[in-house]
């Protein structure tokens, strides 16, 4: 007898830009895995305003391509598979890049941990193989991950991995707000809205074509990414955000206070005027800014 059990539906979703040279093997190597294992799917490419052949070789590989007009960058691309995916009722969405450092042979393991209950699988580089990264963007990439293991108090190890599986519930219920990247805010709203969460060890590869066209300056990604992780710091842990924050004024109005009551008992003076305005405003600042903290954690609540 034969089971009347409905596959679940998966979109492979792929970011590109200007990856003429490898698309087309990203996408015959993942219909290979998932041929192989019967998996019912379909293969989404989200061209974000590539100058070259991305989008011929990517419908010649037997994607479906949705293209931006412009080049719009990680966030953007992200939400708009996100949109697509849904649009295609995806039960199951994988996410993986379109320069072949991800293997189409660990999409399965994704596949079986969602199947398993979780609703976002992360694919962790340093759980599994890595052949090559910079010794920068390894530092960059663990600190990141302590940062967002901190913030969701859940052990991550690679808080920004782009090798990642998730349900249609999250992707429809997770809202991503960043300007330029979908990775830490996406596990850090999964773990607050109370969403599964696990990692899996992923093969990572060297690139064989260049360098990524994803992120074009390095420097400028740390940074915005660094000041992401601190607005979402600030969302979701306002109360350590502003005290942390409140502290330093506090503190540095009470250095200011101290040296010009010393002053008064050793000199018999305060050490001027502006000092003590100084220390004052300091000390306001700081206490202004704790009572943000409370408002902002009533709000959240």
């Amino acid at each position: 007898m034969k089971s009347t059990l409905k596959k679940p539906k998966i979109i492979v979703t792929i970011p590109a830009y200007n990856e003429e040279k490898s698309i087309g093997k990203v996408i015959s190597k993942i219909k290979k895995v998932m041929n192989t294992n019967s998996y019912n799917y379909k293969i989404l490419v989200i061209d974000d305003g590539s100058s070259d052949s991305t989008v011929k070789e990517a419908k010649k590989a037997g994607a479906i391509v949705y293209s931006h007009p412009i080049n719009y960058g990680l966030a953007e691309t992200f939400r708009t598979e996100m949109k697509k995916c849904i649009e295609m009722n995806a039960d199951i969405i994988v996410h993986t890049d379109a320069d072949g450092q991800y293997l189409a042979e660990d999409i399965p393991e994704l596949v079986k941990e969602v199947n398993n209950g979780y609703e976002l699988v992360l694919g962790s580089r340093f759980m599994g193989h890595i052949e090559q990264m910079p010794l920068m963007k390894r530092i960059g990439n663990k600190a990141f991950s302590r940062v967002i293991s901190k913030i969701t108090k859940v052990k991550i190890t690679d808080g920004q991995t782009g090798f990642r599986a998730f349900t249609k519930e999250a992707a429809k219920e997770i809202n991503i707000i960043s300007n330029h990247t979908y990775t830490q805010e996406q596990i850090i709203r999964a773990v607050k809205q109370k969403f599964r969460v696990k990692e899996v060890p992923a093969y990572f590869a060297k690139r064989a074509d260049g360098k990524s066209r994803l992120m074009s300056n390095p420097f400028e990604y740390a940074f915005r990414a660094w000041i992401n992780l601190l607005r979402i710091y600030r969302d979701y842990e306002p109360l350590k955000f502003f005290g942390y924050t409140g502290a330093v004024f506090f503190l540095a109005g009470l250095v200011f206070g101290g040296i010009s009551v010393y002053n008064y008992f050793t000199e018999g003076n305060v050490g001027g005027l502006p000092k003590v305005m100084l220390s004052v405003l300091l000390i306001s600042i700081g206490l202004q800014i704790w009572l943000f903290g409370f408002l902002a954690d009533m709000n959240r609540k």
